[in-house]
């Protein structure tokens, strides 16, 4: 099949000046330890309101004056902040920034791929656990907490994509995540919906989630596997493994994989399944056709 490399693409030099400077401006201001709440407030409303930057609110309609108030992270509530674990003084420190992305991801600036890349990827240091370089979030990536999402080098993370790590997710070097999918890392009881348990869930270098995929939280997805579009990952996925299917399950080996990533392994019954005596060894293809059993 022919490869297609992405093209390198630049915009008008004003342009690209001016957003060099107006991200230069949101660094320096997060590195120096500048009000957060202030430059939330200042960038959204330069954005959405600019010609109410010094406008007296009281002379507003009661309309406008809401909406001018929604540029001040301090006057909403996001959901993260009504969870039971939700470690206050981390939250606090970043809401200011986290409203920042997901407001600039609804303004007309959004769907700017050259600016929205630039944009995200100047806030995630100060957002993230830890995010290593070359970092990409195309527009509508969500998360809950921001500090406990740990993201290393070259992370693609595609548009419309729920990153939940109210648990914790961990993304190694090079994972793709396409557009829609999920990735949890929270869980809730099947009888009482109050009881959560939240469980690390965590993805190996080079994993591909693809479209519309969703991964349970808890799960561990090996280095280099492919979770299929629309699949359902309700626990681990070998490493070199491609899992389809709800539940996930492995349907191939990539031909590429290493001769370990063939070997038979032993699977004893999930917590929920009966128990139906000693684990079984898993089918085993011969590797002939890429294909082996889980």
């Amino acid at each position: 099949m022919p490869i297609y490399p992405l093209k390198q693409l630049d915009v008008a030099p004003d342009a690209s000046a001016v957003y060099d400077e107006w991200l230069a401006e949101i660094r320096e201001t997060l590195e120096a330890g500048g009000d957060r709440w202030e430059l939330c407030r200042r960038t959204l409303t330069g954005i959405f309101h600019p010609h109410l930057a010094d406008a007296g609110p009281r002379s507003l309609p009661l309309a406008a004056q809401a909406a001018l108030a929604q540029m001040d992270a301090r006057n909403v509530t996001l959901e993260p902040e009504y969870y039971a674990e939700v470690d206050v003084a981390k939250f606090q420190e970043r809401k200011p920034l986290l409203w920042m992305w997901q407001m600039f991801d609804r303004s007309p600036l959004g769907g700017n791929v050259h600016l929205g890349v630039r944009f995200r990827r100047t806030l995630a240091p100060f957002l993230f656990k830890r995010v290593g370089r070359n970092f990409k979030a195309f527009h509508f990536v969500e998360f809950s907490y921001g500090y406990n999402l740990e993201v290393g080098d070259d992370v693609v993370v595609h548009r419309n994509v729920l990153l939940d790590d109210r648990g914790g997710i961990e993304l190694g070097d090079g994972v793709s995540i396409s557009d829609y999918a999920n990735i949890y890392s929270h869980t809730h009881d099947i009888v009482d919906q109050r009881d959560v348990s939240n469980l690390k869930t965590v993805l190996e270098d080079g994993v591909r989630i693809t479209y519309h995929a969703t991964v349970l939280a808890g799960s561990h997805v090996g280095r280099n596997s492919m979770v299929g579009a629309m699949a359902v990952a309700t626990r681990d996925v070998r490493a070199w493994h491609v899992n389809v299917g709800i539940p996930a399950k492995s349907v191939r080996v990539k031909p590429n994989a290493p001769p370990e990533a063939y070997k038979t392994i032993l699977r004893s019954p999930a917590k929920d399944e009966p128990d139906a005596g000693p684990p079984l060894a898993a089918e085993q293809g011969d590797g002939s056709d890429g294909t082996a059993g889980e």
